[in-house]
C-alpha cells in the first residue's frame, strides 16, 4: 500500500500556516502532505468541505490531522470523503454525536469558559450572518496569557494579528456522528493547555480509544513541541502502512 496522504486541519483563530514545522518535518520524511483552509463555520458544514477536498484532492489511503476545533472538523468529515484510514487529534475537540464545542468547554476550566465571554473575546458581526451569529476573535491578552503563552512573544504577536475568526455558531452546532467511532485514533494532549484543559482531552482522548501522547506545551504544541505532533503522525501511518 502506498504511503498515506496526511491531511492537516487547522483550528479556530488559526489558517493552514500554523501547521507550517509540521509540514516541514513530514515532507522531510517524504510525506505527502495537505492543508486545507477550514471554514470555521459550523462541524457538518467544516466537515463536508474538508470531505469533499479529501475526496478530490486524494488517492489512496488518507491520515486526517486537526488541530483544536479542527478536531469536530475531521471527526465529521472522516467518514465522507476519501479513504480515512486513521484520525489524529493535537491538543483538539473530539466530540461525540449531538455535542457542541461550548457544552464541552462548560465546567471545564477553560480560561474561554467565563460568564462574560466578551472579557477574553471580541465579537464582531459579519455581512450575511444568521439573526444572532457573529465572528470570535481572541484578545491579544488571551493569545498571550491562554492561547499560546510558551511561544516568543513575536510569535503570539503574529497570530493575535493574523487570526482567522470562528463564528459563534460553531461553537454551539451539535457534532454529526464521529469518525473516531469507527477509526483507530492518536491524540497529542498539551499539559500546559488552558483553553482545552488536559483533563477534559484527556476524556475525550479515552472514550475514543485513542493512543494518548502528553506534552508539557499550551495549546498550540504543534508549534511549541513540532516534534511531538509529527510522532504521532506518523505512529498513525505505520499503524495502517
Amino acid at each position: 500500500m502506498p504511503n498515506p496522504t496526511i491531511v492537516l486541519v487547522h483550528g479556530a483563530w488559526a489558517d493552514a500556516s500554523s501547521w507550517n514545522p509540521v509540514i516541514t518535518d513530514l515532507r522531510d520524511r517524504g510525506f505527502e502532505v495537505l492543508a486545507p483552509p477550514n471554514l470555521l463555520r459550523g462541524a457538518a458544514g467544516d466537515g463536508a468541505y474538508v470531505a469533499s477536498f479529501v475526496a478530490q484532492r486524494t488517492q489512496g489511503p488518507v491520515v486526517l490531522v486537526g488541530h483544536s476545533y479542527g478536531g469536530a472538523v475531521i471527526s465529521a468529515a472522516g467518514l465522507n470523503g476519501g479513504d480515512v484510514r486513521a484520525l489524529v487529534y493535537i491538543d483538539a475537540f473530539l466530540p461525540d454525536e449531538g455535542e457542541t464545542v461550548f457544552g464541552l468547554l462548560g465546567g471545564s476550566g477553560s480560561a474561554l469558559d467565563v460568564p462574560d465571554p466578551t472579557t477574553v473575546l471580541d465579537i464582531v458581526g459579519y455581512p450575511g450572518a444568521p439573526e444572532g451569529d457573529a465572528d470570535a476573535y481572541l484578545k491579544p491578552s488571551t493569545v498571550h496569557q491562554f492561547f499560546a503563552q510558551d511561544l516568543s512573544e513575536e510569535a503570539r504577536d503574529q497570530i493575535a494579528a493574523g487570526q482567522r475568526p470562528i463564528a459563534l455558531a460553531a461553537n454551539t452546532t451539535p457534532a454529526p456522528v464521529p469518525a473516531w467511532q469507527s477509526r483507530p485514533v492518536w491524540a497529542v494532549v498539551g499539559t500546559e493547555d488552558r483553553v482545552i484543559p488536559p483533563a477534559l482531552q484527556r476524556r475525550m482522548a479515552e472514550r475514543a480509544d485513542a493512543t494518548i501522547v502528553e506534552t508539557p506545551s499550551s495549546h498550540v504544541s504543534m508549534l511549541s513541541a513540532p516534534d511531538v505532533a509529527t510522532g504521532a503522525i506518523v505512529a498513525a501511518v505505520e499503524s495502517i502502512s
